[in-house]
C-alpha cells in the first residue's frame, strides 16, 4: 500500500544512483519516503550517496534485495541488458516498475524483464537535479490507478510531470524538454557571444547573459501570463527589443529553427528507440 500521506510507494528500489537517480533519491526522501524500506542497488555509489544511506538507514546493496511496491530504473541504458537477470528478481506481481532509460521503451523492458507487468516510462531531464525538472511519463494498461498515483508522487518529486496518452510521445518530450536545457545554455553563451562583439568585457557580457537568462525563466515560471504575452509586454514599438526580435522571429530565425531542432532530435530520439 501506498503511504497515504505522502503518495509515495511504502516500500522502493533505486537502481542507479547517478546524478539523476540521486537527486531523485533526495527529492523522496525530503518528501517523506520511508528510509527504512528503501533499498538503493548501485555497485559503484558515490561517497555522498553512500554517506546519504548510511546517515539516513537505507539499505544499500543487501545481498538478497526484498521486493518493493515500486523499483526505480535509473541505471545507464546500455547496461540494461547486463542487469536484466538480476533486476528481473526484483519484480513481484504487483511491483510498479518505472524507468528513467533513454531510448528504452516500455516494449524493451518487459522483453528483457519478464516479470515486469505495471510499467511506467519516463523523461525527465537536467533541472530535475534542483527540484525543477520537466518530466513527460506514459504507462501501460496494467498500471493501476494506485500506482499511477505513487509513479506521480515519485516524479513530482524533482517538479513537472506530464501524463502522455501515447508512449510515442515520448520521443518528442525528449526533443523538447529532454534537451530542452541545452537549447537554453546555448541561448546564454550565444547572447554572451553577442554582447562580447557589441563591446561588452567578456566576464561582464558573461554574467549579463546568464543572468538574463536565468531571471526570465525564474519570471516566466513565477508568472501567471503567458510566454508571447510576457514578450510583448518587454517590447515597446519601434524601441531596442523590437528591433532585435524582427531579426530573431524572421522566417529563418528563432522559431524556424528551433522547429527544425526539435523535430531533429525526435527523429534521432526514434531512431534510438528502434
Amino acid at each position: 500500500m501506498r503511504d497515504a500521506s505522502h503518495g509515495l510507494p511504502a516500500s522502493l528500489t533505486l537502481v542507479g544512483a547517478g546524478k539523476m537517480g540521486g537527486a531523485m533519491l533526495a527529492g523522496w526522501l525530503a518528501g517523506g519516503l520511508d528510509p527504512r524500506r528503501t533499498t538503493l542497488i548501485d555497485p559503484a555509489p558515490a561517497p555522498e550517496i553512500a554517506a546519504l544511506c548510511a546517515a539516513r538507514g537505507l539499505s544499500l546493496n543487501p545481498p538478497a534485495p526484498p521486493l518493493a511496491e515500486a523499483v526505480v530504473l535509473a541505471i545507464k541504458p546500455q547496461g540494461l541488458d547486463a542487469a536484466a537477470p538480476a533486476l528481473d528478481a526484483l519484480l513481484g506481481p504487483d511491483t510498479l516498475l518505472v524507468s528513467i532509460l533513454a531510448g528504452k521503451t516500455i516494449a524493451d523492458l518487459r522483453s528483457r524483464l519478464p516479470a515486469a507487468r505495471a510499467v511506467v516510462r519516463a523523461m525527465p531531464n537536467l533541472p530535475a537535479s534542483i527540484g525543477r525538472g520537466a518530466t513527460g511519463a506514459a504507462a501501460n494498461a496494467e498500471v493501476s490507478a494506485g500506482q499511477r498515483a505513487a509513479a506521480e508522487a515519485l516524479l513530482a518529486a524533482t517538479g513537472l510531470v506530464e501524463w502522455l496518452a501515447d508512449e510515442a510521445l515520448i520521443d518528442a518530450v525528449t526533443a523538447v524538454s529532454g534537451s530542452g536545457p541545452a537549447y537554453v545554455f546555448l541561448l546564454a553563451e550565444a547572447l554572451a557571444e553577442a554582447g562580447i562583439a557589441a563591446g561588452l568585457p567578456p566576464e561582464v557580457a558573461g554574467r549579463l547573459a546568464r543572468a538574463t537568462v536565468a531571471g526570465s525563466g525564474a519570471l516566466l515560471d513565477e508568472s501567471p501570463v503567458a510566454a508571447d504575452q510576457l514578450r510583448r509586454n518587454v517590447t515597446s514599438p519601434g524601441g531596442t527589443t523590437a528591433a532585435a526580435l524582427a531579426v530573431l522571429m524572421r522566417a529563418d530565425g528563432m522559431p524556424a529553427l528551433l522547429r527544425e531542432a526539435v523535430a531533429a532530435a525526435k527523429r534521432r530520439a526514434g531512431e534510438l528507440s528502434g
